[in-house]
């Protein structure tokens, strides 16, 4: 599961140009970093209070200061900027955040993302998902296409929302795909999986876009 994790973020480094500033969410949003290449300059945001995230920290470069909102130690690039938590949601809440990077529970096929609770489960919080989903042109949903064989795009979100109709974009190991008005559109499809298995592995109707390619890693 890790290197289909790795697959996702690989693919997800892809989408971002050079000047673009993102926000990562916890968990598998945040090994995005790890795989933004090297000859574009783009500056990730962690609402908890400073924009210029590199990749996770590990024992060699460990700083026990820097953490992004999950609690995950990570490492900063030589222009960080650190700021309050006023000014970290004031970018947000201002739109001057291009994109964030987010996991999910459930996706609907109009765009609703549940990915904050499981009733009678104990959580942490709905953290900045809310004003990332509002305040964010682009919503990209990174995550593994099912869980434990259930569903998780879906006609409906079963579980309580973050936000309605907020979601741009999904990319899990299976393929890339983009929400439209019409419903979910399959722009990528990964070389392991037939469409069969990816239409099995969702819990609506997915469209073939015509200009459909491979999902490549690297």
């Amino acid at each position: 599961m890790a290197d289909l994790k790795v697959r996702i973020a690989k693919r997800c480094a892809k989408e971002f140009e050079d000047g673009d500033f993102i926000n990562l969410g916890i968990g598998l949003p945040t090994m995005v970093a790890d795989y933004i290449p090297e000859d574009i300059m783009v500056t990730c945001h962690s609402e908890n209070g400073f924009a210029g995230i590199d990749a996770v920290a590990d024992a060699s470069n460990l700083d026990v200061d820097i953490i992004n909102s999950g609690g995950t130690y990570v490492t900063a690039l030589p222009r960080v900027k650190y700021f309050d938590t006023a000014e970290s949601f004031g970018l947000v809440r201002g739109g001057h955040v291009k994109a964030t990077v987010l996991g999910a529970m459930e996706v609907a096929e109009n765009g609703d993302l549940a990915n904050w609770i499981v009733p009678g489960k104990k959580v942490a919080g709905m953290g900045g998902a809310m004003d990332l989903c509002v305040g964010c042109p682009e919503v990209i949903i990174v995550m593994m296409h099912t869980q434990k064989g259930a569903h998780k795009i879906l006609k409906k979100c079963n579980l309580p929302l973050t936000a309605e109709k907020c979601v741009s974009k999904i990319i899990t190991e299976m393929g890339v795909m983009e929400v439209r008005e019409d419903g979910i559109w399959v722009t990528e499809l990964h070389p392991d999986y037939t469409w069969e298995d990816i239409q099995a592995a969702t819990g609506c109707e997915l469209h073939k876009d015509p200009n459909m390619k491979a999902m490549e890693e690297e």
